[in-house]
């Protein structure tokens, strides 16, 4: 009986590799064309939802268990039903957020009710699928074992192993795209601002997968310097195609608020925390845009193309100016930047970061912050978000060893502390907390003496 049962998921295999869909990085599972089965599909104890992880087995066959106990996707559509929630939906006219695709649509796998199967449940929140994409056509291949990752990829399944595809995909929510975009409006209703670090929230999720030599055979595999340089890159571009599209970047007589530095306008008055920065060049007074991932995007590209680095820097500076002339400079300004970093994903996703280049990238880092590039709080966060990986990544390559690892851990907890509160961030504070890491570093890395 067991030998017949599996040999018709062969069977239905073979027929489906026969009928597969190309998904590209570029197609979201939202927006896919194949039905989503639900999780219902996955979560079968002799699939992905065993208790226990099964010893001696290349996946871990617990995924869904520790999807549903330990994530926060799992959790996302029954925040809607939070108080919180429904505040912010009262004061967006929103009779019920669990029913309202301005709020389903990132919290929840809110494809179209025509791609839902019978088991599909919008309630289980952002789920498999919404990562995976819609199970109707790999899921056979997938279960029968008759091919591998090529062609579930071939299938229809979503390649979230690549930085690219996933850095796309987590920033479609945690930023937001021409089809949902958290704009000001909805933040001012009550919604807490969005951060994100590609990397910083891919090590922070629970894992369900480890990452060891079948791991790496069957899937690629990238430094978190690449994962972290690749996360940054999309996020400028993301922000500039927001910024740049008509549809999203005025409110009526107002530009769009979203895309400026909160802390510019919220923050104590008490706090007179307002720094000169000589790469905005912008007086006291005036609302920056927030620039946090076009300054790291400037470190990445100082060290990768330092001519570009350079150019960025100019033209981000006269997209601050710009700001102060009026909207259409604004934009134009911004098309700019946008038409000069066309390629440029492309570019840092095929680059391959050494040792050298990861000290490089430590450096500049660091430096940046010395000459006044994290006065703003964003900036501080990003800054420290990508120090993080960064060293991370020099840990796991033996750059980063023995004693030095336990000071670095302290350095790095003091920056983190420095960001731990919006309304309590003070820049001199930070500097501080930068100037321990690269004391720390110091003895196991040439740094650059300069500040």
């Amino acid at each position: 009986m067991k030998k017949k049962y599996k040999n018709f998921h062969i069977f239905v295999g073979l027929l489906l590799v026969l009928k597969v869909s190309i998904t590209t990085a570029e197609t979201l599972p939202q927006y896919g064309k194949d039905m989503h089965l639900g999780v219902q599909t996955c979560s079968g104890s002799t699939c992905h939802g065993a208790v226990q992880p099964w010893q001696n087995s290349s996946v871990l066959q617990n995924e869904a268990i520790t999807w549903k106990k330990y994530d926060h996707h799992a959790r996302a559509f029954k925040t809607l039903a939070s108080e919180r929630s429904k505040r912010i939906a009262k004061n967006l006219g929103i009779e019920n957020p669990q029913k309202d695709n301005v709020c389903l649509n990132c919290h929840a796998n809110n494809v179209p009710k025509e791609k839902r199967a019978k088991n599909f449940m919008i309630s289980d929140g952002v789920t498999c699928e919404a990562c995976h994409g819609g199970a109707e056509k790999w899921l056979g291949i997938h279960v029968s074992g008759v091919g591998g990752r090529e062609e579930n990829i071939k299938a229809g399944q979503y390649p979230t192993e690549e930085p690219l595809a996933r850095a796309k995909l987590c920033l479609s929510c945690h930023y937001g795209t021409e089809n949902k975009f958290l704009t000001h409006r909805i933040m001012g209703a009550g919604h807490p601002r969005l951060a994100f670090e590609l990397d910083t929230y891919t090590a922070t999720q629970p894992a369900h997968y480890k990452v060891d030599a079948d791991y790496r055979q069957r899937k690629r595999w990238s430094n978190g310097v690449r994962t972290w340089a690749i996360g940054q890159a999309v996020a400028v571009e993301e922000t500039l195609n927001a910024l740049t599209d008509k549809n999203r970047n005025r409110q009526g007589i107002f530009p769009e608020l979203v895309f400026f530095d909160c802390h510019a306008c919220h923050h104590p008055m008490s706090n007179l925390r307002w720094e000169r920065r000589d790469s905005v060049g912008l007086d006291p007074g005036i609302p920056k845009l927030n620039d946090a991932n076009i300054v790291m995007l400037r470190v990445i590209s100082s060290v990768v193309d330092p001519e570009l680095g350079k150019r960025i820097e100019e033209e981000t500076k006269r997209l601050h100016q710009a700001s102060m002339k009026g909207g259409d400079a604004t934009f134009e300004a911004a098309d700019v930047l946008r038409s000069t970093l066309k390629g440029v994903v492309q570019k840092i996703s095929k680059h391959t970061f050494n040792q050298k280049e990861m000290e490089k990238i430590l450096n500049a880092l660091l430096e940046f912050g010395f000459h006044g590039e994290y006065v703003n709080y964003i900036a501080a966060e990003q800054a420290t978000y990508s120090i993080g990986s960064v060293i991370e990544a020099m840990k796991d390559s033996g750059m980063i060893r023995g004693k030095a690892i336990e000071k670095v851990k302290k350095a790095m907890d003091m920056a983190y502390e420095a960001v731990k509160s919006d309304e309590k961030y003070r820049p001199s504070e930070f500097v501080k907390a930068i100037e321990n890491i690269k004391k720390s570093v110091s003895p196991e890395l040439q740094l650059s003496k300069k500040h």
